[in-house]
């Protein structure tokens, strides 16, 4: 949480605070974007769309260029609402229209159950952190670090705050985003040199049905995924944005705090977007001009060798150490933020269900510690039975791809049923959400008929 006690999740007068008004003073309060690239700038950049380029060569570039843009309308209109009505994820999801499955709405149990799915994605990247940790130290096994790793990301999420996560995920992504992007540079001196026509290739549209599989999968988990989406809105009620804007009064001081912070929260999202489209681009472009050229799919145990090649080809040999830490930071940035929101996400969930009161901090604080712990044992299970990373990371990405339609569907609801009259937006912005829903369900669509 915030800190020790503030309680991020009750709206109280006395925590109001009018937002920022000038450009450096949003700057200064912007942050849930950080953990959120945290978890973004790992799985799917270096697993996921790298396993496409190296299948599909420049072809499907623009899939990662559409899945990193198309969402964020989406992720930015359930922001919003947190922040004007205080609700949680799973709180607003329980309002949404629909049947009841057991105790709780539709939408609440279908989240749920697909994130159990998502287990084995989370289950392959802690075991492409210990496929690193035993390129490095090969004289330890895979299985050891697999169990180290789970017990080292629950001792530092178990009793982690907001100040504390925020500022991690940060220092965690700069170090390896530095040396993709100088890789990408190094690239155009050696055989895999990139060409205009090749970037030009990407951007007709064209889908081969032998990457079909592989395209939905980065689409699931590149950019803004339904999980990553849901995660935002407890970053932003962490942060203070809902909090800060205080209890909805209907009076005009209320409209005008909700309105600044809701325009932090609009620029903490796209300058996020504008991050980690930049980087994924670039380990799209690494996966399509090296291993595509040599023919080789990260696969098994060997993913990370083969992911390694992407650098020891543009850099030198000598980069392969530097490759391996990179790599390890990356992958654990997303261990690490996504323990974080998953304790959260589930005790939220646990709470709809009535198992435990979610807004008693005390109660929440001890669901979320406990949870930190559990979720890393069974994602260690779970890779040290399958053993199979990037197949696991992407049934995770169609696990996403599914989570999206019922943030789909709750955005359209949020939009047009509970957006109150002074928080109407402008034509340009529902176009955008327009285009951005029409985005995710045509991409859906159009794999789910290519692979019938």
């Amino acid at each position: 949480m915030t800190d020790n006690h503030t309680d991020p999740y009750r709206l109280d007068i006395q925590q109001i605070k009018d937002p920022p008004t000038h450009l450096f003073g949003r700057l200064s309060h912007l942050g849930p974007g950080f953990i959120l690239s945290a978890v973004i700038v790992g799985s799917g950049e270096l697993i996921a769309t790298t396993s496409l380029g190296a299948k599909a060569g420049f072809v499907t570039f623009w899939v990662i260029l559409v899945s990193c843009g198309v969402k964020v309308a989406v992720q930015m209109e359930l922001a919003k609402q947190a922040i004007i009505t205080g609700e949680t994820a799973m709180q607003s999801f329980g309002l949404l229209p629909g049947p009841r499955i057991g105790k709780v709405r539709w939408s609440v149990a279908g989240y749920f159950y697909l994130a159990l799915v998502k287990m084995f994605q989370v289950g392959g990247i802690i075991g492409g952190v210990a496929i690193v940790l035993n390129m490095i130290f090969p004289w330890l096994s895979i299985t050891y670090w697999v169990l180290v790793m789970a017990v080292v990301v629950a001792l530092m999420v178990y009793r982690g705050y907001y100040g504390y996560i925020e500022k991690l995920s940060l220092v965690l992504i700069a170090l390896f985003t530095i040396f993709t992007f100088t890789s990408l540079y190094f690239i155009q001196a050696t055989p895999y040199a990139i060409h205009w026509s090749d970037i030009w290739s990407g951007l007709q549209g064209h889908l081969p049905n032998n990457t079909v599989w592989y395209a939905i999968a980065a689409f699931g988990i590149t950019g803004v995924g339904g999980e990553e989406i849901i995660y935002y809105t407890y970053w932003c009620l962490e942060k203070g944005y809902a909090r800060f804007t205080g209890p909805r009064d209907g009076s005009t001081a209320w409209e005008a705090r909700a309105h600044g912070w809701i325009k932090v929260m609009k620029l903490d999202a796209l300058l996020a977007m504008v991050f980690y489209t930049a980087v994924t681009a670039s380990f799209y472009l690494l996966g399509a001009a090296v291993l595509h050229q040599r023919g080789e799919i990260p696969e098994g145990f060997k993913m990370i060798e083969t992911l390694s090649g992407m650098y020891t080809e543009t850099v030198g040999p000598g980069a392969k150490l530097l490759f391996l830490v990179g790599a390890f930071i990356v992958l654990f940035s997303t261990l690490f933020a996504a323990l974080a929101a998953w304790a959260r996400q589930y005790s939220d969930i646990f709470g709809q269900y009535g198992w435990i009161n979610f807004f008693d901090m005390e109660q929440r604080r001890r669901s979320i510690a406990r949870l930190s712990w559990l979720f890393p044992l069974l994602w260690a299970i779970l890779f040290l039975t399958i053993k199979l990373p990037v197949l696991m990371v992407m049934s995770g990405g169609i696990a996403g791809s599914l989570m999206l339609l019922i943030v789909v569907y709750a955005a359209i609801h949020f939009r047009l049923r509970r957006t109150p009259e002074a928080f109407r937006p402008t034509t340009g912005y529902d176009l955008y959400l327009a285009l951005s829903i029409l985005g995710i369900l045509g991409v859906s669509a159009y794999g789910i008929i290519q692979l019938l």
